[in-house]
C-alpha cells in the first residue's frame, strides 16, 4: 500500500522562531527580543522559540570564546549550523536586526537559510543608522531585504528612511514593561541626572558632560550617573576630568533588571545622541516619572513632544541641553505636566498597546504560510494519484 504524504498544515499554530541577540549582547536589542517573546508566548495562536545569534560554546570551547576572532570564527560556524539544523521547524522567521558587520553576520544568514527552506520571514530592524547602512552597504542590505515578506521597524522615522530605498516598512513601538517601573513625582525636582547610553561615538555622551559641566556651575551640588559602558568609557573618563566635573560616576553596565532602581534615584534624564531610532531609556524615564531632555537625533520625535512629554534641542549644542535641564528645575509647574504626560504617553508602549499590530504581522504571514501549505498538499497528493495510476496501470501492488 503506497504512503499519502502527512497532513501539512495540521497543526493551526504558527510556529515562530525569533533569531535576536542574546541577553550576553550589550544593548537594547537582546531586551527587546527577550520583551516580544515574553508577550508572543501568550498567544495562543503562536508557538515561539528563540535562537540567539551567539549561541553559547559548548564544553571546553566555551573557555575559547573570550578571545577576539577565534570568539567570531567559532561563534558564527555555531551560529550557522544552528540555523541549518532548526530553521526547518517553524513557520515563520523573526530576525532583530542592526547595521553594518552585525546585519551582514546575524542577518543575512538567518534570511538566506529561512529562504531556503520557504519559510516567512520578519526583519525587525531597530537601528537607528539605517540610512547610512543602507547607503553604503547598498549590495548587501537591500537586496536581502527584498527577500523578506514584512519589514518592522520601531518608529516611523525608519519607515520614511525605508521608503527612500524602496523597502516598505511599518512601524510597531518598542515595548516598556510598565509594571517594572515605579512612577514617582519628582516635587521638588533635584539636580540628579542619569544617562544610561552606549559609550559609542554616535550617542556622544561627551554632549551630556559638557552640559553637566554648565548645570554644575549654577547648581554646584547637582549629580551626575552615567549607567553604562563602550569603547569610550577611558576617554570620555578623562573629559570629565579636564571638566573638573564634581559628583560624577561611570558605573558600567548596569543589568537590566537593576534599572529600575537607577531611574527611581534619578530626576532628570539627560541624552545627546546624534543617531538613533526609539531609545527604551527614554520611554523607561517616562514610566518611571523621570523628565528627559534629549537631542532631536533620528526617531526620538516621533515619540517625544517638546514642551509636551520632555524638551528637546538640537544635536550636538551641550549649551541648550544644559539651559533646558536647568529650565525644568526652575520651573516646577512645567517639570510636573511633563512628568504626568510622559507616564500617560508611555501607555502606548506596552505590550497590550502594540499585540494587535504584531498579531496582525503574523496573521498575514499565517495566510501565506496556509496557502503554501495548501500548494504543497495538493502537489503531493497530485505525486501520490500519479503514482498510484502508474502502479494499478502495471499491475504492482505499492
Amino acid at each position: 500500500m503506497t504512503k499519502r504524504p502527512n497532513d501539512i498544515g495540521k497543526s493551526s499554530r504558527i510556529r515562530v522562531c525569533v533569531v535576536a541577540p542574546s541577553l550576553n549582547i550589550l544593548g537594547g536589542q537582546c531586551r527587546q527580543a527577550a520583551r516580544l517573546l515574553e508577550g508572543l508566548r501568550k498567544e495562543p495562536m503562536l508557538e515561539v522559540s528563540w535562537l540567539p545569534h551567539d549561541p553559547p560554546l559548548p564544553g571546553v570551547l566555551r573557555k575559547l570564546q573570550s578571545i577576539k576572532y577565534i570568539r567570531t570564527i567559532l561563534t558564527t560556524t555555531l551560529y550557522l549550523i544552528t540555523l541549518f539544523l532548526r530553521l526547518p521547524r517553524y513557520d515563520v522567521v523573526h530576525v532583530f536586526a542592526a547595521s553594518y558587520y552585525s546585519y551582514l553576520l546575524s542577518v543575512v544568514p538567518a534570511i538566506l537559510i529561512a529562504k531556503m527552506y520557504g519559510k516567512q520571514i520578519i526583519v525587525n530592524y531597530r537601528s537607528g543608522q539605517a540610512e547610512d547602512h543602507l547607503t553604503n552597504w547598498r549590495w548587501t542590505a537591500v537586496p536581502t531585504m527584498r527577500l523578506a515578506d514584512a519589514i518592522v521597524v520601531p518608529s516611523n522615522y525608519l519607515v520614511h528612511v525605508f521608503a527612500r530605498f524602496g523597502l516598505e516598512a511599518r512601524a510597531i513601538f518598542n515595548i516598556v514593561e510598565l509594571d517594572h517601573f515605579r512612577f514617582r513625582e519628582r516635587n521638588p525636582l533635584r539636580p540628579v541626572f542619569l544617562c544610561s547610553r552606549l559609550l559609542e561615538p554616535l550617542y556622544n555622551v561627551g554632549c551630556v558632560l559638557r552640559a553637566f559641566a554648565c548645570i554644575q556651575r549654577r547648581y554646584p551640588e547637582a549629580r551626575l550617573t552615567i549607567a553604562a559602558d563602550g569603547p569610550m568609557r577611558s576617554e570620555l573618563e578623562q573629559l570629565a576630568r579636564e571638566l573638573d566635573l564634581r559628583h560624577t560616576r561611570f558605573i558600567g553596565r548596569v543589568p537590566f533588571h537593576e534599572m529600575p532602581s537607577l531611574y527611581d534615584h534619578a530626576d532628570i534624564y539627560l541624552t545627546a545622541s546624534d543617531l538613533d531610532n526609539m531609545p527604551s531609556s527614554i520611554t523607561e524615564s517616562f514610566a518611571s516619572g523621570v523628565l528627559v531632555v534629549t537631542t532631536n537625533a533620528g526617531g526620538i520625535p516621533y515619540i517625544l513632544t517638546h514642551e509636551e512629554t520632555g524638551l528637546m534641542v538640537r544635536c550636538g549644542d551641550h549649551e541648550a541641553l544644559a539651559a533646558s535641564a536647568i529650565r525644568l528645575l526652575e520651573d516646577p509647574e512645567l517639570a510636573a505636566r511633563l512628568a504626568r504626560n510622559a507616564a500617560e504617553s508611555a501607555r502606548r508602549f506596552t505590550w497590550s498597546a502594540v499585540r494587535a499590530d504584531w498579531l496582525s504581522v503574523y496573521g498575514e504571514l499565517a495566510s501565506l504560510t496556509a496557502s503554501l501549505r495548501r500548494d504543497l498538499a495538493r502537489d503531493g497528493e497530485k505525486s501520490v494519484n500519479e503514482i498510484d495510476y502508474q502502479a494499478a496501470g502495471s499491475g504492482k501492488d505499492s
